[in-house]
């Protein structure tokens, strides 16, 4: 099984641009049942009851793109993925990270500096940040949103690409599926007697990279940092259906099951997976030949081809401003049928 496995055709104008002014206005393809019904996230609530827990990432996505100056004058880029150390020393992805050697200082402005240190391999590399004040207020101050590259319009608003209850500063990308939900929606899932509780999985590198090679059994997944609270792990295993928003928390409630309430997860999701936490993924729709569709299969089987046809077909919008789907875990007896 390889990621020619998971591709499909997504032309460039069923990507979405911008997201939607209205969040929950997003589309929602309801496939839970065995047919699929057309909906907007804003009817998410209708959809759950008592014994229902909605599982939310609420990890913040940090300004963590950096743009800098070398002393030759030419440009450079960091992107912040993990803070290592308390001296300010972060794995970054670089740019262009051959022509960097260590011990190159690279200027952001006046006030902030990065200096470049150990090749870690595929552009990774440790980087130390230098500025007169704390180092995440100048990030802050200095940083870009980290878009996925397949955005090209500007977004107006950083704010669109952060979920209206995100916490702390520390992701590299946004836990898309997130992004449609409001506090008059969540609210009015509590209405209807589902609870919801909340994680954080800190969004890395592997947003940012393909399937490369041809076998998965030789794809590895980079580590990221979890933390899944006690009372959210009670409330799931008290659940009648645990609803996870987004892979992301998919992947810290089953790191959770398998290494305990926190720490630092490589776990690749992919066919057969024996779920042990969720049964029911709201989602966005991913790129083709990503780990994300290879999750999507083990979760929901082969039906998954299927439903990205339909959304094609229907107009949905695609990727990390696009629509949403709604789908039950397969019965590992039916093979995704």
């Amino acid at each position: 099984m390889g990621p020619e496995d998971f591709a499909y055709q997504l032309p460039d104008a069923a990507i979405a641009q911008v997201p939607l002014e209205d969040r929950p206005a997003a589309r929602l393809l309801d496939a839970v049942g065995h047919s699929v019904v057309h909906r907007t996230v804003r009817d998410l609530p209708s959809l759950l009851g008592p014994g229902d827990v909605l599982v939310v990432n609420d990890t913040r996505v940090l300004p963590a793109r950096l743009r800098l100056r070398r002393r030759t004058g030419g440009g450079a880029e960091v992107l912040l993925l993990r803070a290592l150390e308390g001296d300010g020393t972060w794995e970054a992805l670089v740019r262009p990270s051959r022509k960097l050697p260590e011990g190159t200082t690279l200027a952001v402005d006046d006030d902030l500096s990065v200096e470049v240190g150990r090749d870690l391999g595929d552009g990774r590399r440790h980087v130390r940040l230098f500025c007169n004040g704390p180092v995440l207020e100048a990030v802050h101050r200095c940083g870009e949103m980290p878009l996925p590259p397949y955005l090209t319009t500007v977004l107006e608003d950083p704010d669109r690409y952060q979920t209206v209850y995100s916490r702390r500063s520390a992701s590299a990308a946004a836990p898309t599926a997130g992004l449609h939900l409001t506090e008059q929606v969540l609210d009015a899932c509590r209405a209807a007697g589902a609870r919801i509780e909340s994680l954080e999985l800190v969004v890395g590198l592997d947003t940012f990279r393909p399937i490369t090679v041809d076998d998965l059994d030789e794809h590895r997944m980079h580590r990221e940092e979890y933390c899944v609270p006690d009372t959210t792990l009670e409330a799931c295993r008290d659940a009648s259906r645990v609803i996870a928003v987004g892979t992301t928390t998919v992947r810290a409630l089953e790191s959770a099951a398998r290494y305990g309430a926190e720490g630092r997860t490589n776990l690749f999701i992919r066919p057969p997976f024996d779920f042990q936490v969720v049964d029911v993924l709201l989602t966005n729709f991913h790129q083709p030949r990503s780990s994300l569709l290879v999750m999507l299969e083990a979760f929901a089987g082969l039906r998954w081809r299927e439903l990205y046809e339909t959304a094609l077909a229907d107009g949905y919008r695609f990727l990390s401003f696009g629509d949403a789907m709604l789908v039950g875990r397969a019965r590992p007896d039916r093979s995704g049928a």
